[in-house]
């Protein structure tokens, strides 16, 4: 039986839904990690699973963890349990992974499932976000995407999705959980990186699609994140030259954002772009304080 670990913080009703999305799609046990969420939104989630069934179906199990770990420390709770046998069952090899709010499309459990039992060589696999890119690190800009290699089916890339993954178990054995110095974002590449120096590979199910639509982050913490984890993955994988050139991209890109605030990301914040080079030098990582 396939596991999912569902990685939940302070959206107890959205995260209900999102379990019973999954089990309309395949009969799985599942783990709600809870990082840190109030009072209410905790009720707001039992509530929400025993709608799904009276009682709260007993293959469901919400881990209380009393503060926000972030979501790759918060997944490795529940991956973690579901290693050692704790949650799901002990023989099943394959184990989903997911935000509180991920919305996946018809059969995408089952076409992850599928695409990892039918490549044995590949340690991780994720669903199509429909962005129409493919993800793939650049070693001195870090994670990008390209083209797609196929417009349909199984797709070797880089690192999955966060969004929404599949993780074998012999593979986490092998290369280990998620690095927690990120807190959130660049984990997911992190480890695809360690999974295929270790001789596996990473698959994308092209037409598998899933939505991610929310997002409970202020925006200068999303770039705080997305640009020091960013270094922090090309310093650890590729060495203290490519963080330095991803430096002076950082800063390029705000002296051209400055002068044309039209062509800035969503989250461009300069004080936490700032921040997050400072840290990055200094080797601060973790939460956003």
């Amino acid at each position: 039986m396939v596991h999912l670990v569902v990685v939940h913080r302070n959206r107890g009703a959205v995260c209900a839904a999102t379990v019973g999305r999954f089990l309309l799609q395949d009969d799985l046990t599942v783990t709600v990690v809870d990082n840190g969420s109030s009072v209410t939104e905790i009720e707001q989630l039992r509530s929400g699973l025993r709608q799904l069934g009276e009682p709260i179906n007993p293959r469901i199990t919400i881990v209380e963890t009393g503060r926000n770990l972030g979501f790759g420390p918060g997944a490795n709770v529940g991956l973690k349990r579901w290693l050692s046998g704790e949650d799901g069952d002990p023989a099943s090899d394959i184990c989903l992974l997911g935000p509180h709010d991920v919305r996946p499309g018809p059969g995408v459990v089952h076409s992850i499932v599928e695409g990892l039992e039918d490549h044995p060589e590949a340690g991780l696999a994720c669903a199509d976000v429909g962005d129409g890119r493919s993800p793939m690190i650049q070693p001195w800009l870090g994670p990008i995407g390209r083209p797609p290699a196929v417009n349909s089916g199984w797709e070797e890339v880089d690192y999955p999705h966060g969004t929404l993954m599949g993780l074998r178990r012999s593979c986490l054995e092998l290369v280990g959980l998620f690095d927690e110095r990120y807190f959130a974002y660049c984990e997911e590449a992190d480890l695809g990186i360690r999974v295929r120096n270790a001789g596996w590979t990473v698959g994308l199910l092209r037409g598998s699609l899933v939505q991610n639509p929310e997002s409970s982050s202020a925006a200068a913490v999303i770039d705080y994140l997305m640009v020091r984890n960013t270094l922090l993955l090309l310093r650890t994988h590729f060495g203290i030259r490519n963080m330095l050139f991803r430096i002076g991209v950082v800063a390029a890109e705000h002296v051209v954002g400055w002068w044309r605030p039209a062509v800035r990301g969503p989250y461009h914040s300069g004080r936490a772009r700032s921040r997050a080079v400072c840290d990055a030098l200094l080797g601060r990582y973790g939460p956003w304080d």
